[in-house]
């Protein structure tokens, strides 16, 4: 595809990777994606840099002749900034950031631990872990909700450095200022700083290693020194424990420094709510969304279930997430059409994976299939191998 049949968002997504990654023409999917998303763009918007012809190797992508050329810009910031701190203006948001109770939440796993944490007002960093779309933010977010607390959420990705997260020199009105970042207002406000999703950041992250110790963080671009209020505090989330993803599903994360993983006090590992509960969460959803079909909500539950036991005994690739299920519950509220609502959910699997999880719930549907024990003839056959032999 030529650049000028191409999307303005897809140019845009060039533009920005050619300043971040100055004479660089090769890039894993992983950064592309990152950086389309850091707009609010979607698959469509950067699909059409992901082209077989662009593919240089499994999962690397050549952007060469399609990169613009961006022009050195000069630093606007002098070199005697630092020498000049005690003139240069510091600005922070004074906006307060708090969450809203959401009526979906039900309270289940770590939550009253978590809970129990942001309520002491002790510095006492957190670690959460666990497989996307199993409630580690969210859980964080309706506790700083329920308990009044300010909730500042910072979204990690491999390009965040200490600039996005202490914050950095702009020009206002004029004016060079330096603009406090969301780490140093979490500091000033005594609020709950989240970093989510920190195993997809680099060590440029290591920058908050002072922070995490509770100690007051000497700003090195202005020569102030950020005293952290009482009530402040760190709580991580990530797919991963710092170590790296082992079976290769989650790309974007990467092996944490030990030295920064042990300031964090305690770790949570996040598992999938149980059934009882899950199908609560789902019954919230249908609420929210002014429908009731509590025996879609069972079969979607028992379904779920039977997909991760076998995802756990590397049965499949795939998993479906209790974030999966609300998309599902979302959908079924639009289309009204229970198959049609699970296929579209589910169409970013592959087509193998796709067809199995699909004929799985139409056996689950049809009562052949009941609390994950195979009620047909020939038992046993669907709780052991969701693909089928040809």
């Amino acid at each position: 595809m030529q650049i000028s049949e191409m999307k303005q968002s897809t140019k845009i997504i060039l533009d920005e990777i050619a300043k971040k990654f100055p004479g660089q023409t090769d890039f894993r999917r992983a950064i592309i994606e990152d950086v389309a998303k850091s707009f609010g763009y979607t698959q469509k918007d950067y699909y059409p840099l992901l082209t077989p012809a662009n593919r240089v190797k499994i999962g690397t992508y050549s952007l060469a002749g399609l990169l613009p050329e961006i022009a050195p810009v000069a630093d606007p910031i002098p070199a005697t900034a630092v020498q000049m701190a005690s003139s240069v203006t510091s600005v922070g948001n004074e906006e307060r950031t708090f969450a809203k109770v959401d009526p979906t939440f039900v309270a289940w796993g770590s939550y009253t631990d978590i809970m129990k944490i942001i309520k002491s007002e002790m510095f006492y960093p957190t670690y959460i872990s666990g497989l996307s779309g199993n409630g580690k933010t969210f859980m964080v977010e309706q506790a700083c909700a329920k308990a009044g607390r300010e909730f500042i959420r910072v979204q990690i990705n491999p390009e965040t450095d200490e600039d996005d997260l202490l914050g950095g020199f702009r020009l206002i009105n004029g004016e060079t200022v330096f603009c406090k970042g969301p780490v140093l207002k979490a500091m000033e406000n005594g609020a709950i700083l989240l970093l989510d999703e920190i195993d997809r950041a680099t060590n440029k992250i290591m920058c908050l290693q002072g922070v995490l110790e509770g100690k007051p963080v000497l700003v090195k671009k202005t020569g102030e020194t950020i005293e952290p209020a009482k009530g402040f505090n760190v709580i991580a989330t990530a797919n991963t424990k710092g170590k790296g993803s082992e079976d290769g599903r989650f790309t974007a994360a990467s092996i944490i420094d030990e030295a920064f993983l042990e300031r964090f006090t305690i770790s949570v590992d996040q598992k999938f709510p149980s059934a009882t509960i899950e199908k609560k969460i789902l019954k919230k959803h249908m609420e929210k969304f002014d429908i009731q079909d509590d025996e879609f909500v069972d079969r979607l539950v028992t379904w779920g279930d039977i997909i991760r036991k076998t995802f756990f005994d590397d049965g499949v690739d795939e998993v479906i997430s209790t974030r999966r299920l609300c998309h599902i519950v979302q959908t079924f509220s639009i289309f009204t059409d229970r198959m049609k609502a699970i296929d579209l959910c589910i169409s970013r699997f592959d087509e193998d994976t796709k067809e199995a999880f699909l004929d799985l719930y139409t056996k689950v549907d049809s009562g052949v299939i009941v609390d994950g024990e195979d009620t047909s003839d020939n038992q046993g056959e669907m709780e052991v191998d969701i693909y089928e032999e040809d």
